[in-house]
């Protein structure tokens, strides 16, 4: 072996016959020198140093890429000198195996890569997008080509490094679309204004990029075969796109509507990208070259793209890929890096960074984004993932570049991408635009004001009841209601989110079943409300991780006073499904709306009947903010013909002598809706005196069987007597103290819940003051309507099938 050449110590002659599988440590034998247990070792290994690198560096804003570059470094060479363990375990003998394992996951990756992949991206970028990607592009490129002819042709240098300067300058300027909407996704901001533009113009630098990566490696092939170099990749994407693709195709229209790929279906698929990988290795490619067009060929999202991700997602991403960067980060050799080989990689990265810095942020500023917006923005596009590793790798092993070049650059890639990552994430929260610059409260809104709703759905059982609430919150000619209406769902199948208008009368595909349904719905009930309604349909389809900026981004937008959304847990008639990613969700929108938000838990009672004589409404009401909201509420549904509301008022006599601003805004609302409800039988006022939680409950168990709909306020004193004991087996946190008795698993409650939270004060927000509190409904909200016109501020045209 010669050691003085760093390219060439992984060769190794011979070995000793150990065997493929160990008979174990007690029968004298060492199982790390069997090939079977040494890979079985290393994944384990590399696997569990990820997760825990992950859960370490993950609060502190660094994505998953650098946690899997920082796993190859710590199993690396760099350890292997003195440690016996890691000796043993990526031992020479093993190293051939695991790799195949490593480069299998590989395939696997990007082939998941190309199916969520979405083409469309292109099509609908408008001219912000456009210019921003193709200037990420232009910019670095441009930069390091002119900084690759300066020193090449003013320094002295090594002849491999000069050899290969031009190769480094174009490695070192690509952007790749699925590496930012990875590091969006690690940073929840998918569906932020600046993940969205991000994501549009990545795709336009991203197909820049890699075309022009593409024709330097043909053009640096030609010199060998120049024919078979062309002709072999085009023959392989007509296969892929002509023959294989209407397969595919096929595979779907046989695929009933709402049922599962048949599992021959898959087996196949996976057949295929083996067997494209399989000739783009025969033909003189990079192995992942036939895997990645299969996967852009694959039909996005369900049923297919659905079902293939996740068939193999996990295991690939968690198994197989720590394995593939602990082998990739193996190749670099820190030790045989000279000067000149850091100061060129160390310009080439700067000039590239600057370029792309510069070719996010000019444009933005242009397009009047905000500054550190747009600074965020140029930050995203120059952050590195796989797909630089792959490229570099490629260029190794393809002499392109050498050790020391490919070893820097690996490097480079980690101090960028672990620099600049926390930094986006302390520069950029979506949340800020969150913050109303009024109050968006059911309360602040006057009786004889136009009413704004967003209502969300998850499942299409949720429709019935969501539209009783609606038409029971008494919309008319003199109170106007205006409802938008979306329908939230998980993004499988694809990397790039969707927002979509539904137009009245449009024939537009939609994305989901459900989704036709939802919309029939909602349109019959706006036909049947006589012009009191105006229903306003959205669908969208994004990561639930982020899913709750779309929610409430169109609340900040439409200035609406309430965000209605199910309860994660839904009673339909063969049992409880329970919705877990929809916990979540609601938890953020609770966290972030700019307005009031309630929780509706649906068992069927507001809905059961189409003909109902008289809907009975409960408060229960104690103090505070969340219960005034409650009631404010219950006042406007109390107008409805239909409806009877009757408020519980609960009293801890203890506090009866105590007196504060806040108990006299409750008493101002009672005093309110005992003068509205004065001379109306259907209406009723009780009040309960309890002074502990046991009290409490047998109240709350009295009477909530006896309404169709139970309103209650989410947040209370927790040091208040009647509360004790309630927080320490609080099964549901986000519904409060009161609708966690209602709908926890051992309540005998049968009846709808509407847990209401009133607008959150940040602190800092004028709305915070006490000055504020005494503000009475006099601020509401402003609107335009005409009878004969609608409401003039609605601007439905912006929301026609653009990304957001």
């Amino acid at each position: 072996m010669n050691a003085s050449n760093p390219d060439v110590q992984n060769l190794w002659v011979c070995q000793g016959r150990a065997g493929i599988i160990s008979k174990g440590y007690f029968y004298g034998q060492n199982p790390l020198s069997h090939t079977t247990p040494a890979v079985l070792a290393q994944l384990s290994l590399s696997s569990l140093c990820s997760v825990l690198l992950q859960y370490i560096l993950t609060p502190l804003g660094e994505s998953a890429f650098v946690s899997l570059l920082l796993v190859g470094f710590i199993l690396g060479p760099t350890l292997w000198g003195r440690s016996s363990f890691l000796t043993s375990v990526y031992s020479m003998k093993s190293i051939q195996t695991s790799s195949t394992f490593a480069f299998f996951g590989c395939i696997f990756y990007i082939f998941l890569i190309g199916i969520k992949m979405d083409l469309g991206i292109v099509k609908r970028a408008g001219r912000k997008p456009v210019v921003i990607g193709f200037l990420t592009f232009l910019f670095p490129v441009t930069l390091n080509l002119i900084v690759a002819g300066i020193l090449s042709g003013k320094r002295e240098m090594d002849p491999v490094l000069l050899k290969s300067i031009w190769h480094v300058a174009i490695f070192q300027a690509v952007t790749s679309f699925h590496v930012i909407v990875c590091l969006l996704a690690d940073l929840k901001l998918v569906n932020s204004e600046l993940g969205q533009l991000a994501i549009s113009s990545s795709m336009i630098s991203g197909m820049c990029s890699w075309g022009l990566v593409i024709v330097i490696l043909f053009i640096t092939e030609l010199k060998h075969e120049p024919f078979w170099i062309l002709l072999c990749p085009i023959s392989l994407i007509v296969l892929i796109f002509y023959v294989l693709r209407p397969l595919m195709v096929k595979m779907i229209a046989k695929t009933p509507e709402g049922k599962q790929v048949k599992e021959g279906y898959v087996l196949s698929i996976f057949i295929m990208v083996l067997g494209t990988a399989f000739l783009s290795e025969v033909l003189g490619h990079h192995v992942v070259f036939g895997a990645t067009a299969l996967g852009i060929a694959v039909p996005h999202g369900p049923p297919l793209g659905t079902a293939l991700e996740n068939k193999i997602e996990s295991f690939v991403s968690s198994i197989l890929l720590p394995s593939y960067f602990v082998l990739s980060v193996s190749r670099v050799d820190l030790l045989s890096i000279n000067s000149e080989t850091v100061f060129v990689i160390c310009v080439f990265g700067l000039t590239s960074f600057i370029g792309k810095v510069l070719g996010g942020m000019l444009p933005a500023l242009f397009f009047k984004v905000p500054p550190v917006e747009a600074f965020s923005l140029g930050l995203v596009m120059s952050c590195q993932g796989i797909s630089d590793v792959l490229l570099v790798q490629h260029g190794h092993l393809t002499f392109l570049v050498d050790r020391q070049m490919y070893s820097m650059m690996v490097i480079n890639m980690l101090f960028v991408s672990g620099t600049f990552t926390p930094v986006i994430k302390f520069l950029y929260d979506p949340s800020r635009h969150y913050k109303a610059s009024n109050k968006r409260t059911i309360h602040h809104t006057s009786l004889n004001m136009e009413f704004r709703i967003l209502a969300g759905i998850y499942h299409q059982d949720s429709t019935p009841c969501m539209i009783r609430l609606l038409e029971i919150s008494n919309p008319t000619a003199k109170t106007p209601m205006c409802c938008y209406v979306v329908h939230l769902v998980q993004l499988v199948g694809s990397l790039s989110p969707l927002f979509m208008y539904h137009e009245p009368g449009a024939t537009a595909k939609l994305p989901t079943k459900d989704c036709g349904r939802i919309i029939n719905a909602f349109r019959l009930y706006e036909e049947e409300s006589n012009g009191n309604v105006i229903v306003n349909l959205f669908t969208s389809i994004s990561p639930f991780a982020s899913i709750h900026e779309e929610v409430c981004r169109l609340a900040v937008e439409k200035r609406t006073s309430v965000v209605i959304i199910p309860f994660h847990m839904q009673w339909r008639f063969h049992g409880i499904e329970d919705i877990t990613e929809a916990r979540a969700v609601n938890r953020h929108i609770l966290a972030k709306a700019p307005c009031s938000v309630g929780i509706l838990v649906d068992r069927g009672t507001l809905s059961a009947s189409k003909h109902h004589f008289v809907y009975k409404i409960g408060i229960i009401f104690v103090h505070g903010r969340d219960d005034r909201e409650a009631l404010a509420y219950g006042l406007r549904m109390a107008k409805h013909a239909k409806v009877s509301l009757t408020v519980i008022h609960l009293i801890d006599p203890a506090e009866g002598a105590v007196q504060s601003l806040d108990m006299d805004l409750d008493d101002d609302i009672i005093t309110e809706f005992k003068a509205a409800s004065a001379g109306k039988k259907r209406h009723s006022y009780l009040t309960e005196f309890v002074k502990d939680s046991v009290e409490l409950i047998t109240v709350i168990r009295s009477v909530q069987n006896s309404y169709d709909l139970i309103l209650v306020g989410r947040h209370h004193r927790s040091f208040s007597p009647i509360f004790m004991g309630l927080t320490e087996w609080n099964e549901f946190p986000e519904l409060g103290f009161l609708g966690d008795v209602l709908a926890s698993s051992d309540s005998q409650c049968q009846v709808s819940v509407l847990v209401v939270q009133q607008q959150v004060y940040r602190a800092g927000d004028r709305m915070n003051s006490a000055k504020n509190l005494l503000e009475d409904s006099a601020e509401t909200v402003e609107i335009i309507f005409e009878s004969t016109q609608g409401w003039k501020d609605i601007d439905i045209s912006r929301h026609r099938m653009q990304p957001r």
